[in-house]
């Protein structure tokens, strides 16, 4: 069984401190730069030597190897296809689809996929045909009470095709978990209740210059806080697994900052060609808010 980490990375010094978690388990570690937030699953289903993909954002951060390999274990000999979080209903800053997992950190069987797998597939797939039955079998018991969520739910990301697709055709394990005392990042959970990772979320934040959060987010001051409270969630994550945080020199902090203007220059088109996409989303979402209302 050939194991892979897979990490989608914008911001190369969060990349460092995510992989140093897990980068001694000795399983290949690939970063996955400028992709699309659906291109990067079908990324990974091209890593034809991978059996299993241990996927990890870049603002998520290991505290338990033997916690997460017993899923791992537990996924391959239940004939599960991904193991992760539901995108609402559980995830205090998500009220998306509980049938799709957010992608922070998910355990993929690759195989079991790729047995069914398409673009094509994936495309043609009726959401509505399949929604009575499939939300008939999630496990409704891991939404807590007063988190939102809805079924209805089929574009809040681009990825949503891809999982729905997914939790239909093969089998789903939906984690649990539990909010940080930060009121933010996300503490996740296997099978068997054991911690497993720590999902920040905000990432964006962590390297953007305060005066320009300060610009762009008025309204919202604890914007500015955000680098402290992820730097302080990954030094639990170390403190936790006892490993070395790494230490960056000038050469790293140069990389750091060379890497982010490669990656801003490549970002920015996509998002003046993806804000057409946007705009046709907010557009139908509104029409159908409307439509409700009438009715």
């Amino acid at each position: 069984m050939i194991i892979k980490f897979f990490c989608r990375s914008f911001d190369l010094k969060l990349y460092r401190l995510s992989k140093g978690l897990y980068e001694s388990w000795g399983y290949p570690c690939v970063r996955l730069t400028d992709q699309t937030a659906d291109g990067y699953f079908y990324t990974m289903l091209q890593h034809t030597d991978c059996d299993i993909a241990i996927n990890v954002d870049e603002d998520c951060f290991i505290t338990n190897k033997e916690a997460v390999m017993r899923l791992v274990d537990y996924v391959v000999e239940n004939g599960i296809a991904n193991a992760g979080c539901p995108d609402g209903g559980t995830v205090g800053t998500r009220d998306g689809n509980p049938l799709v997992t957010n992608p922070f950190f998910n355990v993929f069987n690759l195989n079991l996929i790729r047995e069914k797998f398409s673009k094509k597939a994936v495309k043609e797939f009726r959401y509505a045909e399949n929604r009575q039955q499939m939300e008939a079998s999630f496990p409704k018991e891991i939404l807590n009470n007063g988190r939102s969520y809805d079924f209805d739910n089929v574009d809040l990301e681009p990825y949503y095709p891809f999982f729905l697709w997914q939790a239909s055709t093969s089998k789903t394990l939906y984690l649990q978990n539990n909010k940080h005392p930060d009121s933010i990042t996300t503490i996740a959970y296997n099978h068997l209740g054991e911690e497993i990772c720590r999902h920040t979320w905000l990432s964006r934040f962590y390297s953007t210059p305060t005066f320009i959060i300060r610009i762009i987010q008025l309204r919202e001051p604890m914007l500015t806080l955000q680098k402290q409270r992820i730097d302080n969630v990954i030094n639990e994550a170390y403190q936790i697994t006892g490993l070395p945080k790494p230490v960056f020199g000038w050469t790293d902090r140069c990389a750091f900052v060379w890497n982010k203007i490669i990656r801003w220059i490549i970002k920015i088109p996509q998002r003046i060609i993806g804000w057409r996409v946007k705009i046709k989303r907010y557009w139908k979402k509104r029409k159908q808010r409307k439509k409700n209302f009438s009715a």
